[in-house]
Order: C-alpha cells, then sequence, then structure tokens
C-alpha cells in the first residue's frame, strides 16, 4: 500500500516546517518518510526531497516566457497544470521502491489551488488512481486564530478546502510553540470552549452589530455540526509530533492497517514420559 500527505495551507502558515519535522521525526523513529516539492516557487526547504517539481518547471521559466505574459500568480496555476498534464513525469516521481511508500508533498501557499480550481482534485484523483492512500493536511498559522473572527474565517477557508478536495483531512494548528502564554490560552479557549459554546465567546461589538449577528449564526452552526477541529502542533515537543502524525497514520490513512495479523505459534506439547 502506498500512504500520501498533501500538505497544503496559506504562504507562511510552516507548511515546509511541519514537513522537515515530520521526515526528521521519522529518521528518529527509524520510519523512511519521503518528502516531495512541489512548490515551483520555492527557494529554500530544510528537507531532503526526493522530488522536486522545479526538475520539471518553475515560475521562473513561465514569467521569462514572452508568450505566456503571465504574472507570479498566474505562472504558479500554470505550473501546476503542467504537472497534472504530465503524468508520465509525475508517476515516475511518485513510484518510489518499496511495498509500503509514504510521501509527504510540500504544496504551494496560493490558497484558490484548493478552494476553487480544480488542479489540485486533479492530482489527488491521479493518486488514488496510483493505488495511494490519500489525505490533506491543512496547516494555518495559530498567530491568526488568537481572536474569533480570524479563527472563523479560518474555519471557513478549511471547510472549502474540505469540500472541494473530497478526501481525508486533518487541519493542523502551527507554530504553537512561538505563541505568548495569553495567546496560547486564548487558542486553547476556541478549541475546547468546555461548557460554553463558540458562539458565547463572541463578544458583543456595537460599530460592528451586523457583522457580530453573522459570526455568531456562523458559529453557532459550527457548535451545532463539529465541521471541522483543529489540531495544535508544536515542533518543539516530540508528544505533540507522535500524536499528530499517529493521528494522521490511524484516523485519515489507515496506516498498515493491511499488514496480516503476526502471530505467536504455542509451543510443542510437552511429552509426559
Amino acid at each position: 500500500m502506498k500512504y500520501a500527505q498533501i500538505v497544503i495551507g496559506p504562504a507562511g502558515c510552516g507548511k515546509s516546517t511541519y514537513c522537515s519535522t515530520i521526515q526528521k521525526h521519522g529518521e528518529a523513529a527509524n520510519r523512511t518518510i519521503e518528502v516531495v516539492n512541489l512548490d515551483p516557487a520555492a527557494e529554500y526547504f530544510d528537507y531532503s526531497a526526493s522530488g522536486d517539481i522545479r526538475d520539471l518547471i518553475s515560475v521562473d521559466d513561465v514569467m521569462e516566457d514572452e508568450d505566456l505574459k503571465l504574472g507570479p500568480n498566474g505562472g504558479l496555476v500554470f505550473c501546476m497544470q503542467y504537472m497534472v498534464e504530465n503524468q508520465e513525469w509525475l508517476n515516475d516521481l511518485v513510484n518510489c521502491p518499496g511495498e509500503d511508500d509514504y510521501i509527504v508533498f510540500d504544496c504551494p501557499g496560493q490558497i484558490e489551488l484548493y478552494t476553487h480550481l480544480t488542479v489540485m482534485k486533479d492530482f489527488v484523483r491521479l493518486l488514488q488512481q496510483w493505488k495511494f492512500q490519500v489525505c490533506i493536511v491543512y496547516v494555518m498559522d495559530s498567530h491568526f486564530v488568537v481572536d474569533i473572527p480570524s479563527y472563523i474565517a479560518g474555519m471557513l477557508t478549511t471547510l472549502s478546502v474540505m469540500m472541494n478536495l473530497d478526501v481525508p483531512h486533518v487541519s493542523i494548528l502551527s507554530k504553537i510553540d512561538l505563541l505568548s502564554a495569553s495567546s496560547r490560552n486564548k487558542v486553547e479557549q476556541f478549541l475546547d470552549p468546555s461548557e460554553r459554546g463558540l458562539s458565547e465567546l463572541i463578544d458583543p461589538n456595537p460599530w460592528m452589530e451586523k457583522h457580530t449577528k453573522l459570526m455568531k449564526k456562523i458559529a453557532k452552526i459550527v457548535d451545532d455540526y463539529g465541521f471541522v477541529h483543529f489540531m495544535p502542533l508544536n515542533i518543539t515537543d516530540e508528544t505533540s509530533i507522535t500524536e499528530a502524525l499517529t493521528f494522521i497514520d490511524i484516523r485519515c490513512l489507515q496506516f498498515g492497517e493491511d499488514e496480516d495479523v503476526k502471530t505467536i505459534d504455542p509451543p510443542d506439547p510437552v511429552d509426559d514420559e
């Protein structure tokens, strides 16, 4: 069986750091986790890449093409579409040796690739055709969810991605280790509102009365249906990393479930003579 984490999220949210952390964690556990760079505009990443889209095409190449006349954003979308269209190259990229290939794909930070364009959905379908178990790891910077409006906006974006890509999904809150103590408490309050619902955490604001009502209605729906949950990740804490990877492996990818059950043969009967 083959397994794939597709790591997505806004620019600067910590996707590459997440990929590097997961790869190093695997090395420490004597487990091979390959990482593939799918960002055609990447300049630096702190992991050992087993594949790189820039070997096929890069944003700089596209922007230098006088016939295309594309800027950075249009060039990035063009690169991703070009990659999906070159299925033979992509197949060679993901077909690593071994029975249990486990690949983490570090994707670009252009959010429209995941919310309404079809290119990433097409990429997911290709992986599934090639017998990959696929899950989405949506990374969001915890610094942007320390207040209710930002938190709700983040949940709506995440929900849009879930509906568009339609595969198992986990939402990760990154950079928890960089938050101040007060901000960390606010994040924990949003994640676990205990006896109060999320909508009850919204402070009334006379200057934004209409928006406050809208936020409360959205928060009420989130409370009632539990569409989106974020998992905090502290990359300086091995326990936090282990919990996140275990959740993804078991709940999203069913990693290792196809293995045969190992049993111990009973001992030979003892002769009474």
